[in-house]
């Protein structure tokens, strides 16, 4: 298994400009990304901004104030197509959190899109655990999020 450390160091020294390599068909490559209140730390440029949230209501609020500029600055997932795993941390959240990863445009209230479009999901991320997510990604434009400690929808493209 291949594993690929996002750091904000690596990042931020340009170590790993996102052009993450091709997963072979038997090997999942491994993006670890490290959630704290209201936020993925690797993706979002400056690294933890140091939110602190008791509940999904305040990251709403913290969103809603500062969602867009970060999202607007937050590095894109520029990846190859091929199997993952989204190895998520709760590094601090005092509550439940999860992951999601799905297509640009998937609706989760739309019937044909859970049969005909990627989305992988799940919850139960106490704080300091981590959980792996297994996805295999096609060429095309993907989001990922936590709606439990809601986070802006950072971007993956997927080409090659």
């Amino acid at each position: 298994m291949k594993k690929v450390l996002l750091t904000t160091a690596s990042l931020a020294a340009g170590a790993l400009a996102f052009g993450i390599a091709s997963a072979s068909a038997q090997e999942a490559q491994v993006i670890e990304l490290t959630q704290t209140a209201c936020q993925f730390v690797e993706i979002e440029d400056g690294g933890d901004h140091g939110y602190t949230s008791k509940s999904k209501a305040d990251c709403d609020a913290i969103n809603a104030e500062s969602g867009p500029a970060r999202l607007a600055s937050a590095k894109v997932l520029n990846l190859k197509p091929g199997k993952y795993i989204f190895r998520v941390t709760n590094q601090n959240v005092p509550y439940d959190l999860g992951f999601w990863v799905r297509e640009h445009d998937y609706d989760w209230r739309n019937p044909l899109h859970k049969l005909s479009k990627t989305s992988v999901s799940g919850g139960g991320l106490s704080t300091g655990s981590t959980k792996d997510y297994e996805v295999t990604l096609e060429a095309g434009e993907y989001i990922y999020s936590c709606p439990l400690n809601p986070t802006p929808d950072y971007k993956i493209v997927v080409e090659g």
